[in-house]
């Protein structure tokens, strides 16, 4: 029975981006790195189980948020893992279900003991991240999430667009990460650390980073003489505001 895990510590900020806590139970290495990678990349937590009784271990002992499981597994099948999850463990976590045999009757085992998606090898990692954040979103009762407003600022965390204005402002994705945290909770002074969990999922040694991103969003939201909407809050970090 093999195990593997890798953490990348991400804090209790949970936001629009994905930053989740994923389970992977796939037996071929080739397709879990590559899927740790990608993954880990777009900064979520992930453990790392080869088998069906270690996944289903893992499944039941801890916390996730999405399950990505492999139907052909050693030891125990996707479909078996899943309808124990299901019944015997009782835990509701997203799961999506790998598989290599496109068949009718695959896909209706699969929901019928207990799978929410389903995805064909082989397949794209950025389709996989996609699927897992619909079921995130739909689990989180997040699929409606409100266009946040502030002033004549308005961001809309699922198309990922802002608006100063009316006008289109394109900012990077930790700046938006930033921006969101702002826009959920304006005029809340928000240290350097929330910050940096925030957009890195991490507390950084230096905090270069966080004032390059800082400075590149306060430039593009205060464009064409617009007034600033974020301030600093000396020896604090920042805060949204509107000075009118």
């Amino acid at each position: 029975m093999q195990l593997a895990s890798i953490t990348i510590p991400l804090g209790q900020f949970r936001d629009r981006f994905f930053k989740v806590r994923v389970l992977i139970i796939e037996d071929d290495r080739d397709i879990s790195a590559n899927l740790c990678d990608h993954l880990a990349a777009e900064g979520h937590d992930l453990d790392l189980a080869e088998d069906g009784v270690t996944g289903l271990h893992f499944a039941v002992r801890n916390e996730y948020d999405a399950i990505v499981l492999d139907l052909g597994l050693p030891g125990m099948d996707g479909v078996k893992v899943c309808e124990k999850l299901r019944q015997e463990a009782r835990r509701n976590t997203p799961v999506l279900m790998l598989t290599a045999h496109d068949t009718l009757e695959d896909r209706l085992e699969g929901f019928a003991n207990g799978a929410d998606d389903y995805l064909v090898k082989p397949f794209a990692l950025s389709e996989l991240s996609a699927r897992l954040q619909a079921l995130h979103r739909r689990h989180r009762g997040h699929v409606a999430d409100a266009v946040l407003q502030f002033a004549d600022l308005c961001f809309d965390p699922q198309a990922l667009t802002v608006t100063r204005g009316g006008k289109a402002i394109k900012l990077p994705r930790k700046c938006l990460r930033l921006l969101e945290l702002f826009m959920r909770q304006p005029n809340r002074v928000f240290s350097h650390q929330e910050l940096e969990l925030a957009a890195w999922g991490e507390v950084l040694e230096r905090s270069d980073s966080l004032r390059t991103h800082m400075r590149t969003l306060r430039k593009a939201l205060a464009q064409d003489g617009k007034p600033e909407l974020i301030q600093t809050v000396s020896g604090i970090g920042y805060k949204l505001t509107d000075p009118a």
